[in-house]
């Protein structure tokens, strides 16, 4: 019975948290020493030794692991203290941190990639190189169905053909079992409409059909001799991959991360007239804070601005 009960313990945690948790208590333990249970001093002295080598969010995330520890284990919880929380402004005062953001993917600068992919899929095509022409076809549909729906790289990983509905020239209907923000793990279906260029719906048609894809993941491992695996790709492994593509399309990869293209698409529709609840909506942010992260706010230079060229769809 206690397995049992121990397994839907286990589902009610994210793997990555339980994972990042884990590491956190043995930092603690292990690399700094310290005893468990511990007190509220106990941590106010832990923060101090490490308040100027690992930035404030890594602290409040270890923070955190040990709060869920020594509640899981029937001990007061030591982070609450008036200290600790007092410690944490300091270290903020102290230590002041500008946040990182992943530079937006512009839209150029994707239309520039895909179109780079496309002649290299065309041309392998023409001389009966499939390991190529898989390769090009996969990078096609994850980067315009990355930017387009705002995934991220476990997202595109957890994809698959079953849970996937495309229609030639009408859309694209996703569902995932789980994401960040479905905190009750109902599963949320993501739509998007079939485009007039750089479009998500024929990348993804073209791909699984190249790859004879008919279940299991969508975005799938490839190794060097192009033979696709049964497992999807590493999350983690979407980076390097990116920056390949952009790379070899003449980008600046060193530019771009696997946030870039979330932040592009809201960033390219922030500039086409989708309103903040729109875009939280269709991305599937649940709170402002963590949208406005993404958005760059609006700002007028009038005639002066330098105007970009972008596409004229209407959010949905």
């Amino acid at each position: 019975m206690m397995d049992l009960a121990d397994r839907y313990l286990k589902a009610g945690t994210r793997e990555n948290t339980r994972k990042s948790y884990r590491a956190a208590i043995e930092h603690f333990e292990v690399t700094w020493g310290g005893y468990l249970p511990t007190t509220g001093d106990g941590i106010v002295r832990y923060l101090a030794e490490y308040a100027d080598k690992h930035a404030i969010s890594t602290l409040k995330q270890r923070l955190a692991a040990l709060a869920q520890w020594h509640i899981t284990q029937g001990f007061p919880d030591p982070t609450k203290t008036p200290n600790v929380r007092q410690m944490i402004k300091g270290i903020r005062v102290v230590h002041p941190a500008q946040v990182k953001q992943a530079a937006p993917l512009l839209l150029t600068h994707l239309e520039q990639a895909v179109k780079w992919l496309e002649a290299e899929a065309a041309a392998a095509l023409d001389r009966g190189d499939y390991k190529t022409l898989l390769r090009h076809r996969r990078s096609v549909a994850m980067v315009l169905i990355g930017f387009w729906r705002g995934f991220r790289g476990d997202e595109l990983a957890r994809l698959t053909v079953e849970n996937t509905k495309a229609y030639s020239g009408e859309g694209i209907t996703f569902f995932l079992a789980h994401t960040k923000g479905d905190r009750l793990h109902e599963g949320t279906t993501f739509q998007t409409p079939a485009l007039t260029m750089l479009c998500p719906v024929e990348a993804y048609i073209n791909w699984i059909t190249v790859a004879g894809l008919a279940k299991g993941p969508v975005f799938r491992r490839l190794d060097r001799w192009g033979n696709l695996a049964d497992k999807a790709i590493q999350p983690h492994s979407l980076i390097p991959m990116l920056r390949r593509i952009f790379k070899e399309a003449g980008l600046p990869e060193e530019l771009y991360s696997a946030h870039s293209m979330r932040r592009g698409f809201a960033t390219w529709a922030s500039a086409n007239g989708w309103d903040i609840k729109g875009l939280m909506s269709y991305v599937g942010w649940k709170d402002m804070k963590s949208a406005l992260r993404y958005v760059d706010p609006g700002v007028s230079f009038g005639g002066l601005t330098a105007r970009s060229a972008n596409l004229n769809i209407e959010p949905s």
